[in-house]
């Protein structure tokens, strides 16, 4: 689950050499903003990626524990089909048949908790990697706004990475 990057470094550079270069105070900004823009795509890039692996973690913990119920489940089939083949009912066989069963709903409970918390980090991932894409797009705007000389651009660069943003935000609040 790793996110595409996208090169932006030729653009970021493209976009400084400009602003040095062309005789627009705005364009200074521009390339201030992608710069910040740049960092805030790292962090949730960075998130979304930790994220990602924890999900991915805890979906294996809760296979594994999946299978450790169906174990215990195996064990206490065998024990019922001994105990109904012998005809005898001990209590030592009665009170490992009642272990099992407690085992195995300690075990469930366990197993859909970390389910459930794969499906939290997953969520978070996609929240976080939808900023990244945001950040991604607010850049490459702002680069053409750069090329192009055209203010609105930049405007709309500053939107793709606001909502970038509030991805960014909601991620967090979301933990």
């Amino acid at each position: 689950m790793e996110e595409a990057e996208v090169p932006l470094e030729h653009l970021h550079e493209e976009i400084h050499f400009h602003a040095e270069h062309g005789g627009e105070k705005w364009i200074s900004w521009v390339a201030l903003s992608t710069a910040i823009l740049a960092v805030l795509a790292a962090i949730a890039g960075l998130l979304s990626g930790s994220h990602a692996n924890e999900a991915m973690m805890k979906q294996i913990e809760s296979a594994d524990q999946w299978a450790f119920y169906q174990a215990k489940g195996i064990k206490a089939s065998v024990l019922d089909a001994k105990m109904s083949l012998t005809g005898s009912t001990s209590d030592a066989d009665r009170e490992k048949a009642a272990k099992y069963s407690e085992e195995q709903s300690e075990i469930q409970k366990e197993a859909r908790e970390k389910e459930g918390e794969a499906k939290q980090n997953f969520h978070q991932h996609e929240v976080f990697a939808r900023g990244v894409t945001l950040f991604q797009i607010a850049i490459a705007i702002a680069a053409i706004s750069a090329l192009t000389k055209r203010r609105r651009y930049w405007l709309v660069s500053m939107t793709f990475g606001s909502i970038g943003c509030i991805f960014l935000v909601l991620g967090f609040v979301q933990h």
